[in-house]
This record gives C-alpha cells, sequence and structure tokens, in this order.
C-alpha cells in the first residue's frame, strides 16, 4: 500500500519515547517508555520511565500508563527490551529490561487486566547480563535475552565497540540454568521467536545483520542463517498473521547519538518475508526522514493496524 495513504496517529508517549513495543493476541499493547542511556538523548531526562498499554480493538485507541505494584522503585525505573508470555492458565506475564541507575536487571510482572496495573514478581540480576538490551520470554520465569556489550563499565563499553571485538552474545535464563547460548556479535540487539517456536531470530545491529539461530530441545542455539542488510536493525517483531519478521531500523547511526534538532536522525521499517528461504524478500513499510519521526525502533503490527516506537521521540499509529 502507498505510504501516503495511510493515516497516522500520535500517541501519547511523545515526550519519552518508546522503545520496544510488544502486543498480546487479544490486541492489547504494551509499551516501554523513558528509555535513558549514556550519551542517548532524551526529552523527558528527569521524568522516570514507564510502561504504556494500548487497546489496538478500540476504535480510537489512547494509550495509558500502567500502575506498578507497591514496593516497586519507581524512581529508577529505566525500561528497555520487553516481552510477554501466556503460561498454560492464560497468566500473562510481561519482561521488562531495566537499568536502574545504568545497571543491568530483568524484571518479571505479572499483568492484571480489570486494574490495568503490573504486578512485580521477580528481580533477576546475573553476571551473564552485564549489558542486556532486549528480550523474548519463552516460560513463566525463562527467556533469552541480548547482551549488546561484553562489558558493563562504560568507558569498556567505549573500547570494545572501537576495537570491534565482537563478543556479544545471546543468553539463555531459567531458574535451574544460565547460559550462553549464541556468540559473536558485533552489537547483539533485537531478539524474537518464530511463531512455530523452532527459531530465534537476533538483530546484530552495528553489523546490519539479522542471524537466524535454530532452537534446540536443550535450549541451545546453532546458526542456521545471516540476512545482511544496509541499515542499524534494532528491534524486531513477528506479524502474527504471516510470520514476517517486522524491524525498526535506524538507517544513519551518526546521527541517532550525536542528535541535532535541526538534522534529525530518520526512521525506517523493513518487513522481511520468508526469512528462512535463499531469498528473503525485503521491503519498506515506513520511512521518513526524520522530520515526522525520529530513530525508528520498533514496529509491530496486529490486525492491519502498525505501531511504530523510537528511541526517546514520538511514536506512531497506522491503520494498514
Amino acid at each position: 500500500m502507498d505510504l501516503e495513504s495511510r493515516t497516522w496517529t500520535r500517541l501519547l508517549c511523545a515526550e519519552a519515547g518508546s522503545e520496544d513495543i510488544d502486543i498480546l493476541p487479544n490486541g492489547l499493547a504494551f509499551f516501554s517508555v523513558g528509555l535513558k542511556c549514556p550519551g542517548l538523548h532524551s526529552f523527558a531526562p528527569d521524568k522516570p520511565g514507564g510502561i504504556l498499554m494500548m487497546d489496538l480493538k478500540e476504535e480510537n485507541p489512547r494509550a495509558l500508563e500502567l500502575r506498578i505494584s507497591r514496593g516497586f522503585n519507581l524512581a529508577s525505573f529505566n525500561p528497555h527490551g520487553i516481552s510477554t508470555f501466556i503460561d498454560s492458565d492464560n497468566t500473562v506475564y510481561l519482561f521488562v529490561v531495566n537499568h536502574p541507575e545504568f545497571k543491568n536487571t530483568v524484571e518479571i510482572f505479572k499483568f492484571e487486566e480489570e486494574e490495568n496495573s503490573l504486578l512485580h514478581l521477580k528481580t533477576i540480576k546475573h553476571e551473564l547480563l552485564p549489558s542486556v538490551n532486549d528480550i523474548i520470554a519463552v516460560g513463566p520465569a525463562h527467556f533469552y535475552a541480548t547482551n549488546d556489550h561484553y562489558f558493563s563499565d562504560p568507558f569498556l563499553k567505549y573500547l570494545e565497540t572501537y576495537l570491534n571485538l565482537h563478543w556479544t552474545n545471546v543468553i539463555y535464563y531459567s531458574p535451574n540454568e544460565v547460559k550462553v547460548v549464541a556468540e559473536g556479535f558485533d552489537s547483539a540487539n533485537g531478539i524474537n521467536i518464530s511463531p512455530d517456536k523452532k527459531y530465534i531470530y537476533v538483530a546484530d545491529m552495528l553489523a546490519h545483520e539479522i542471524h537466524v539461530l535454530e532452537k534446540h530441545p536443550n535450549m541451545n542455539l546453532t546458526q542456521l542463517k545471516v540476512l545482511k542488510l544496509d541499515t542499524l536493525v534494532d528491534n524486531l517483531s513477528i506479524d502474527p498473521s504471516s510470520g514476517d519478521i517486522l524491524v525498526g531500523c535506524h538507517p544513519n547511526g551518526q546521527k541517532l547519538f550525536v542528535y541535532d534538532p535541526n538534522n534529525p536522525p530518520s526512521s525506517e521499517v523493513l518487513r522481511i518475508q520468508n526469512i528462512l528461504s535463499e531469498t528473503p524478500t525485503v521491503t519498506t513499510v515506513y520511512a521518513n526522514n526524520g522530520s515526522v519521526l525520529q530513530g525508528s525502533s520498533v514496529a509491530s503490527v496486529y490486525d492491519r493496524k502498525l505501531l511504530i516506537g523510537t528511541l526517546y521521540h514520538r511514536a506512531l499509529y497506522c491503520q494498514l
């Protein structure tokens, strides 16, 4: 469809960004907002992050902020990648990569729909999670996560990137076992799972690549193929109706990290069809020079409705 024939509506998270988005099968969409990282621009530097929700089944959906249970440190909440998991009893869990005071944790919440709230269940810290970026839940306390750096120290992170060490990895976490299941990435970023649960997709941002990894019964991963692109790939989401991969991309990384309001970072969303074939089809779903949308980091679709989130700018809602 022609991009110009789509109707875009700005969401409520215009001031804080919407780095990652995950949508439940019933149309409830979750947004992580307010991410702050050293060296990354922020339009709301003094406001803590939060989780927004939007019901895409509504005719004119609006985003609202979910309440989080007492006892959780809201003041230092700095959410990054998110993932939902629905248990066999229909309990919905929300996994959130969190950087309180620029540290690295994974928070597990139970979503309580009647109260529009999140009940905090657990904080996970581990030495194999030094620089967590994104997460895909595969059980009520089980997940794969990407580390976008090998080190947690800011100077060593810079040195690692400068020396192009390719030391970043994917971790599998369960209450009984934590292990490295894939490594050798330049900067492992977005992660997701195929609809049949057989493959894990990993975006290597700085290498401009998407890796297809086969998942084994012991949860280990082996690389199947690599798709090279000509843009920086961020978060990955799956179109539930087709299995296509939607990718939030950054055509110009320098503009992203050296922010200039007169020359802002552009946005790009790609759709990848048939990634397992020898010749996957890559098409542009959305592109903008930054005049409307700056720094697209994720795109998620539900019933011909498309949401595009950004690192620190507004989010867009589109009726396809």
